[in-house]
């Protein structure tokens, strides 16, 4: 018959210094990476100044509610020829036909310049202007019958 025996070894102070430097070696590892892959990937400024920008919040929120109080909607996609092209709706469903339409194109990753545009009517409600091949969110302002409606899509 045959016996398993282990032979003890001495936890001495190399072990707990070992368990220690690999522990926070491994965490200050995870936060250089986290760090670095958060201040690659942000694209800039979300507002220049916080302070004036949580003064205007309230009237924000005002313009913001008149604005989906008209319910109105917007596709944004690309067309044929490779603009980027919008079509506008009301609340009951019939086209926008009388707007002007502007919009500002953003990459998503802050990797190329805002582009203006806008757009001309294509159609009863579509309207289109030239963009740039690649992915952009379009921030589109729509002006028709003395009101002004705001919305963000992407084109791919």
């Amino acid at each position: 018959m045959t016996q398993n025996c282990r032979i003890a070894r001495a936890f001495t102070g190399k072990h707990i210094t070992l368990i220690l430097v690999s522990f926070f070696g491994v965490v200050i590892a995870v936060n250089i990476l986290m760090a670095r892959l958060a201040t690659s990937t942000f694209g800039g400024v979300v507002v220049e100044n916080s302070y004036v920008a949580s003064q205007q919040f309230n009237g924000w929120l005002k313009e913001a509610s008149a604005e989906q109080a008209l319910g109105w909607k917007a596709e944004i996609a690309r067309d044929a020829q490779g603009r980027a092209a919008i079509t506008l709706r009301d609340s009951k469903g019939g086209t926008i036909a009388s707007a002007k339409v502007t919009a500002v194109a953003e990459h998503p990753l802050g990797q190329r310049p805002e582009t203006d545009l806008t757009l001309r009517k294509t159609g009863p409600g579509a309207y289109a202007a030239p963009l740039e091949a690649g992915r952009w969110r379009l921030r589109v302002t729509v002006e028709a019958d003395g009101k002004v409606w705001r919305t963000v899509g992407e084109v791919l």
